[in-house]
């Protein structure tokens, strides 16, 4: 099967022209990954052609031999429909997960995203927590998020509960709640440790003052997680931009109702008296 053929491709192509189309991805901005399956790699397989092995940047042994969708540096998410080869690769990761090396795309040169320690390490850690079941790991720049990492305190408490009371299915779609990194410098093995600590408890991490990366099993799973911690972010600045002080929210016993009711588990942290 060619490669631009296979349903996880087109999926993955699908994904990245959403995001283009929410506005997450200005110029070369933002970044997709996925770990690919068995039997997609058998699928695709005669199409591969191995490069060169480089260096990842960090070290993730327990993602050795294993095959991954990314986009590349600087290219753009408005063209992975319209230049798929040109825009992102296959990648193999070596024996040892230290090295990587292309196996299909960036047919104009290139490499995989600059964020690609940080997308491996999350790769690493979301394997092993949900048991193999987390496959893509997405990294954009929405606009409303982002705008709140200038507001509010750069916690992962005040951020879970503002925007778990936006909406009340946020506390449905991601209950272990959202980590945030402080400012830190993009694209090397620093922010990546940081991020893939967070990753440990959360599907979601906020970069201050940058984006957000998220988690999840499949293409529709990651992006929809992605757009309802926007849309919560959406309604939260616009309620902030009328008053300081909401006349009604949630309450923290809402909100063990509701976790009764949808058969989740809400940590008693983020469920503080304000």
């Amino acid at each position: 099967m060619k490669v631009l053929d296979a349903e996880f491709v087109q999926g993955f192509m699908r994904m990245a022209d959403d995001g283009w189309n929410q506005g997450w991805h200005e110029r070369n901005g933002g970044n997709l990954s996925y770990r690919m399956k068995a039997e997609d790699v058998d699928a695709v397989k005669e199409e591969l052609c191995p490069g060169e092995w480089k260096p990842i940047g960090t070290s993730v042994p327990d993602l050795a031999g294993e095959y991954f969708l990314v986009t590349g540096s600087g290219k753009y998410f408005r063209n992975v429909i319209i230049k798929p080869e040109d825009s992102f690769c296959i990648i193999e990761v070596d024996e040892k997960g230290e090295n990587y090396r292309i196996c299909w795309g960036l047919v104009n040169g290139g490499r995989p995203t600059s964020e690609l320690p940080s997308h491996l390490m999350n790769h690493e850690v979301k394997k092993r927590v949900s048991g193999g079941k987390h496959r893509v790991i997405y990294h954009a720049h929405p606009a409303n998020t982002i705008a709140l990492t200038f507001v509010l305190p750069l916690t992962d408490e005040a951020f879970t509960r503002e925007l778990w009371e936006m909406a009340t299915e946020c506390p449905v779609v991601f209950p272990d709640g959202i980590g945030v990194v402080p400012w830190m410098v993009p694209g090397g093995r620093e922010i990546a440790v940081e991020t893939s600590k967070l990753m440990e408890k959360y599907d979601v991490a906020i970069w201050a003052h940058h984006g957000m990366f998220c988690s999840g099993e499949d293409f529709d799973l990651t992006f929809g997680l992605m757009h309802t911690v926007e849309k919560s972010a959406e309604i939260l600045v616009k309620v902030l931009s009328m008053t300081q002080n909401k006349r009604q929210t949630i309450t923290p016993d809402m909100f063990r109702d509701l976790a009764k009711d949808f058969h989740v588990s809400l940590p008693e942290k983020f469920l503080f008296e304000k």
